[in-house]
């Protein structure tokens, strides 16, 4: 039984030439968590948690925007994929919209903060002695 929070609201591919959708990489996004799988052979599906999404960047060539296409390039605070991109997708600004307002809502139901992802060691906790030197 599929559960709510599962259920896939978006889903493309990466584009190639002349904005066609022949590629092996796959993107699809819940409520909760964003997926990409690659490679055809041998496949990785790679999950991010919205949550861990710290910032997101909107990019568009000249050769992207003559084929309708974009790339959507995210700061992540996850430890196994760290930055990424959303390669040559279609509609890209609003994708780029609808995931910032889902990461939003994301962290504000878990009550997230971006200092969980800044601090260096992740223990959550603040290594300066109160003058702003660390110990």
């Amino acid at each position: 039984m599929e559960n709510s929070k599962n259920k896939i609201i978006w889903k493309d591919r990466k584009r190639t030439l002349f904005g066609l959708p022949w590629s092996f990489t796959r993107y699809s996004l819940t409520e909760e968590k964003l997926i990409i799988d690659t490679g055809f052979f041998n496949r990785v599906e790679d999950e991010v948690r919205l949550y861990r999404i710290l910032d997101i960047t909107l990019r568009r060539s000249f050769w992207e925007r003559l084929f309708g296409v974009g790339t959507i390039h995210c700061c992540s605070g996850d430890k196994s994929r760290g930055d990424f991109d959303i390669l040559h997708i279609k509609k890209p600004r609003d994708i780029k919209e609808m995931l910032s307002e889902m990461v939003e809502k994301e962290r504000m139901e878990r009550r997230v903060g971006t200092r969980e992802f800044i601090d260096g060691d992740g223990d959550g906790c603040d290594d300066s002695d109160g003058d702003g030197m660390h110990i």
